[in-house]
């Protein structure tokens, strides 16, 4: 973990089988508790979610400022993807 809390909330999580079995294989590989895996997962995926965020403002922000209507075009496909996943 990047800074150690001080203060823990416990949190009862019940995982599919599959998704539990892969937690269980990544703690034993890493010589680590489930649990350890467990939080690492979970503020990884925060801080993706967070970077995705703040991605997709910059995004908006060059698409607001761009004269070239090929980079305006480029921006919007790109945002699209983020967006929708298309």
């Amino acid at each position: 973990m990047k800074a150690e809390i001080k203060n823990l909330v416990r949190q009862s999580v019940s995982l599919p089988p599959r998704v539990a079995k892969r937690v269980r294989a990544l703690a034993r590989n890493r010589k680590s508790s489930a649990n350890r895996v467990l939080v690492e997962l979970i503020e990884t995926g925060l801080e993706s979610a967070e970077n995705e965020r703040r991605r997709f403002f910059e995004l908006a922000d060059r698409l607001t400022k761009a004269p070239d209507s090929a980079e305006r075009k480029r921006l919007k496909e790109e945002l699209a993807r983020i967006t929708f996943g298309a």
